[in-house]
């Protein structure tokens, strides 16, 4: 390849900022070549709707496709959280990296785990802020099944801004993906790791997305050489289920597919997924266990699978909003 710079799209905040650096340095490795990042304002960065109220799907992806089919970058980097579930055909996920720690914490007042958040608030009821609806639900039941008393309070804006409402006092905590702390290098504000049996995170949270052109064989193998197939197996399967309930990014579904070892030797592969009410009165929460997939197709199926059986079980009824 060329020595021409490779333009990476990246959306402009601390967050996007940080994971397309350390994208680009990855990429300078293996190509050689230099990267510049050409920051892109999209919808969702400035919009100061509720993500579920903007519909949630697409509104950080849009305009950084848009500038990848008109040639202004060469490649992209999303939160894979962030991607709709329909992949256009003239783009392609040209590599999926090693994810990170896929879980949500909490960063609390007063160092406080979020089972003491309740106990010791002055206000009665803990004031949760989160923006998003899954989070919301499963928190909400978490707390009905344990006696807890707890408010979720919807919330936008950037980690600075979120974590700002617990210093202010006007949040007894705010909740926030274990990833994005750690890209910033600011996890060690946290107060409390959520296991996944207590909150599933959202499909194919933790991980990245770098896509390009589906007609640039050249870039497509050296992003590849960034690719983990382990990862891209987990989530595949994860975003399936997702597609399969015909749920948006900002749909109350959480799923998280991982690898199940006996010893040394990865057997198979479970997928959870979990639908609920925001309120947390009414779960569908199930899991599957297959196969390590070995294809997209078996990936893909896997998250089928398990769609199906909850939609059997009423998990239509409990998504506010539906994908067109």
């Amino acid at each position: 390849m060329s020595e021409k710079a490779l333009r990476l799209g990246t959306r402009r905040s601390k967050l996007a900022m940080a994971q397309s650096g350390q994208v680009a340095e990855a990429v300078r490795q293996v190509t050689g070549r230099p990267v510049e990042l050409i920051e892109i304002t999209t919808y969702g960065d400035v919009s100061r709707e509720a993500l579920a109220q903007i519909g949630g799907t697409g509104v950080f992806v849009t305009a950084l496709r848009d500038a990848l089919l008109k040639g202004e970058v060469d490649f992209a980097v999303h939160s894979l959280k962030d991607l709709p579930t329909a992949q256009p055909e003239e783009l392609v996920l040209a590599a999926v990296p090693v994810r990170e720690d896929p879980r949500d914490v909490i960063v609390a007042r007063d160092a406080l785990k979020f089972t003491d958040l309740a106990a010791s608030s002055p206000r009665g009821a803990a004031r949760i802020g989160t923006g998003s609806p899954r989070r919301m639900a499963q928190l909400n039941a978490y707390a009905r099944a344990h006696g807890l008393d707890i408010e979720t309070v919807p919330i936008r804006g950037n980690v600075d801004t979120r974590i700002r409402y617990v210093h202010d006092g006007e949040l007894d905590a705010v909740v926030l993906a274990a990833a994005g702390l750690n890209r910033i290098g600011r996890i060690d504000e946290v107060t409390d790791f959520l296991s996944v049996d207590t909150v599933l995170p959202a499909p194919g949270q933790g991980a990245l997305a770098i896509e390009c052109a589906a007609d640039n064989a050249e870039l497509i193998a050296a992003l590849g050489e960034l690719d983990d197939p382990f990862t891209r197996a987990a989530v595949t399967a994860e975003r399936s289920l997702l597609a399969a309930l015909e749920a948006g990014c900002s749909a109350p579904v959480g799923a998280l597919a991982d690898l199940l070892a006996d010893g040394q030797i990865v057997k198979e592969m479970r997928l959870r997924g979990v639908v609920g009410t925001t309120d947390g009165t009414r779960m569908v929460q199930l899991s599957t266990t297959g196969p390590v997939p070995q294809t997209h197709d078996q990936a893909t199926a896997l998250g089928r699978e398990l769609a199906t059986e909850m939609l059997a079980q009423g998990a239509a009824g409990l998504m506010g909003e539906r994908a067109q």
